[in-house]
């Protein structure tokens, strides 16, 4: 079975000539399905952009990327937006909550865009709350919730369309620390129900939580050092 992450030297610059800024500079990385990954670097190191193309939110300057066996770096804007709602699911900081819509119209989001049904759409929907631990908030709008119960609301959307990747990017930092390590442990929860999952944080007691740390630093991935 094919890696559900595998990229050849992945490179991406931002501007150019003198003004160029080299954020990536050759990543190779490869993560296995089922696999729990922390992406750990600080501010500046390029883990944000990896985070990004591995995403599909952005683009390579040069290098492969496969996602879920397929090759992505050279499709257009319409088909990364395809695969964004197929195959991956976003886990942010701020939760990005529809504040208009109820818990569960949220949750159901991807499933419309998907085309899924409306029977099916709820009933899923409903299924997921239960699963993150909120069934007894569907109904009510995101500012009636805590922190992180908006953040279990955001984890709940993002597992609607079954995505082959769950991508977290500081999903605890805006929560206490109480708050933090229950949604960590909702994401250990899934992993252990075999979801891939990669979470950006550069917390190393964060990082620890996941099976395997990757450690990025001007733009490369840091190789661990020989005992």
């Amino acid at each position: 079975m094919k890696p559900i992450i595998q990229t050849q030297q992945l490179t991406k610059t931002f501007g150019s000539n003198g003004a160029a800024v080299h954020a990536l500079r050759g990543i190779d990385l490869t993560v296995e399905r089922g696999e729990f990954v922390a992406l750990i670097g600080p501010s500046g190191s390029g883990k944000s952009t990896l985070m990004a193309i591995l995403g599909c939110l952005d683009k390579p300057t040069t290098g492969t990327y496969a996602l879920d066996g397929g090759r992505v770096e050279g499709l257009s804007g319409r088909e990364l937006a395809q695969i964004r709602n197929d195959k991956i699911g976003f886990v942010f900081q701020q939760y990005n909550l529809l504040p208009k819509a109820s818990v569960v119209r949220n949750v159901e989001l991807p499933m419309l865009y998907a085309g899924v049904g409306r029977k099916e759409r709820r009933a899923r929907a409903l299924e997921l709350l239960e699963k993150v631990g909120i069934p007894d908030k569907a109904r009510v709008l995101p500012a009636a919730l805590s922190g992180g119960q908006r953040q279990r609301v955001a984890i709940a959307r993002s597992l609607a369309n079954r995505p082959a990747l769950l991508l977290a990017d500081e999903p605890t930092g805006a929560l206490d620390q109480k708050t933090g390590h229950e949604v960590l442990e909702l994401f250990a929860d899934l992993h252990r129900q075999g979801n891939t999952i990669i979470i950006v944080t550069h917390d190393l007691s964060i990082a620890a939580m996941a099976q395997r740390q990757v450690e990025i630093m001007d733009g490369l991935i840091k190789l661990p050092e020989a005992a």
